[in-house]
């Protein structure tokens, strides 16, 4: 009857901050700052990871090559937050941390609602995505 927000766990939480809107993370991240207090920063920097793919029909994995990423790592009142963004987006990566370590202090309902929120409008644009790619499709059989 009353939607509520559900918690979401640490894999998924993760995967919804890196791929959220910039601006709402960040946002985010500065109304949950001071219940961080003093926070020590363990890293701030960007780097190369590689890339690993898999081979479909052998069934191997290979890296196709390395991306250029973001990287934050912050400790505060006795729990770590942590985050990796694509690209060198340094304040991204930072605001992901601090929300990240938040909600291992529990996960508030503005944390679940904006979670929630982004989930689906991550999902609605991989939808409209796979909806592109698809109609480039071409079916050989026909010809």
């Amino acid at each position: 009857m009353f939607d509520r927000p559900t918690e979401f766990d640490h894999a998924t939480l993760l995967d919804v901050l890196a791929r959220a809107d910039v601006a709402r993370l960040t946002a985010l991240a500065e109304t949950l700052l001071p219940q961080l207090q003093d926070v020590e920063v363990l890293h701030s920097r960007t780097g190369l990871v590689m890339l690993p793919m898999r081979d479909t029909v052998k069934g191997t994995d290979f890296h196709l090559g390395e991306v250029l990423v973001a990287e934050a790592h912050l400790r505060a009142k006795g729990c770590e937050g942590y985050g990796m963004v694509v690209g060198r987006n340094l304040e991204q990566a930072m605001a992901m941390a601090v929300v990240d370590a938040v909600a291992s202090l529990g996960q508030s309902p503005e944390i679940q609602a904006f979670l929630a929120a982004e989930s689906a409008e991550i999902t609605a644009r991989d939808t409209a995505r796979l909806c592109e790619v698809e109609a480039t499709r071409v079916d050989m059989e026909t010809f």
